[in-house]
Formats: structure tokens, sequence, C-alpha cells
């Protein structure tokens, strides 16, 4: 009895195999597990899948090359066109607006476009950035074009003008002597095309807007002279 109760203890017990669980055939193919040292996401993106285009990457298509017209293809780019014109700051202020909910800030830009073969315009206007006031400025400079007689290089007459407060004194000058001006006159003058010319502030005002405005004013006064 001894001998048959060591027999037993000695017999291992069989198992069943996986806990007597038997798979169940479906005919599928089973899923292969990812590569050792690599993680299922870097398998997948260093990896070929059938059916999806490679070498594209964000507003480009999935083509790997880029559309013309900026961003996104072409919906927020533009191609900008030079048209001759040529734009300058002439002042950049932040203004306020006060309302019933609070103040509201914005910038006012002033920008002076001319294409230096006799065409000036100023324009003023608003934004909520830097960047948008002087891009807005800009654009309605060149729609307010005023057409400036020059004769030989310089005007053909004396003329003054007054635009508010500011007051305006402009006088031809001869070949060679160059644009005798500063501040907003200056860079009117120059962007209009006149070579030689002297000017005069006879107000104290020193307003760049003011005297923009005046200047554009007396340039609008200038005619040729007829024989």
């Amino acid at each position: 009895m001894a001998e048959e109760i060591k027999k037993e203890e000695s017999t291992p017990t069989a198992q069943p195999a996986n806990n007597g669980f038997v798979p169940i055939p479906t005919g599928e193919t089973p899923v292969q597990p990812a590569p050792l040292g690599r993680s299922t996401g870097e398998a997948r993106a260093g990896g070929f899948r059938p059916g999806h285009k490679t070498g594209g990457g964000f507003g480009q298509g999935g083509q790997g090359q880029r559309k013309p017209g900026g961003f996104g293809g072409g919906k927020f780019g533009r191609d900008r066109v030079n048209d001759g014109f040529d734009s300058k700051l002439l002042d950049l202020a932040r203004v306020t607006r006060v309302t019933g909910g609070g103040k509201r800030m914005s910038f006012r830009a002033v920008v002076i476009a001319g294409d230096k073969k006799g065409k000036v315009g100023i324009g003023i206007d608003k934004g909520k950035d830097v960047s948008q006031a002087i891009e807005k400025a800009t654009r309605r400079a060149k729609k307010d074009l005023v057409t400036v007689v020059i004769v030989d290089g310089t005007i053909p007459h004396e003329v003054m003008a007054k635009a508010g407060p500011a007051v305006i004194l402009l006088k031809p000058q001869k070949k060679g002597r160059g644009l005798v001006a500063g501040g907003a006159v200056r860079t009117i003058c120059d962007l209009a095309g006149i070579k030689n010319i002297s000017s005069k502030i006879l107000s104290g005002s020193k307003n760049k807007l003011n005297n923009a405005r005046a200047t554009i004013e007396a340039l609008k006064m200038l005619k040729v002279r007829t024989k």
C-alpha cells in the first residue's frame, strides 16, 4: 500500500491543453505581431500600406509636390504682381475708440504710393493689426491717384496750398538742384517722379498727415503753361 501511494504522488497530474480551451477554426489568417524593437506606431509609419499615396504632407495633396499659390494649395496665398507702384509708410499710430462695451484699439496707417512717372496718391486706413492697416492703406492709395504735371523734372510754376492748419509752398528749381524738401513733402515728390524742387512749410504744423494732404492739394493745382 505504501508503494502504491508513493507512485500516485510521484506521477504528475495531466493538465488539459490551453486550460480546456479549444480554438474554433474560422478560416481567417491570424494577425502577426509587430517586429521586436519597434512599436506598432513605428511599424505603421515606416511600412508600406497598399492603396495609400506616399510622399505627401499637409496642404500638399498627398503627392509630394507643393501646389502653386502658397499655403493650402492656393486657398490662402496670393501671387503678388508688381504693378509698377512703390509705396512708403508715412505714419503709423495706435488709435482707440471708446464704446459702451469698453475700448477698442486699432492701428491707423498713412501710406504714400507712386510710380515715379507723374502719379502719386495718399491712403489712410485702419486695421486690427499693423500689417492689415498697412495693406488696406496701400490699396486705398493706389485707388486715389493724382496726376502731377512735371516739366523737365520739376513743377511748371510756384504753388501754395492749405489743408487744415498746414500750409505748403512749392517752388520749381533748375536741373541738378535736387529735392530741397523734407518729411512728407520729400516722400511725395520722390514717389511722384519730381527730381528738382524746393519746398517750405509756412505753418508751424508738424503733423505728417496734414502736411501730406497739403502737398497733394498743391500738386493738384499745377497747370501747364500755354504759349
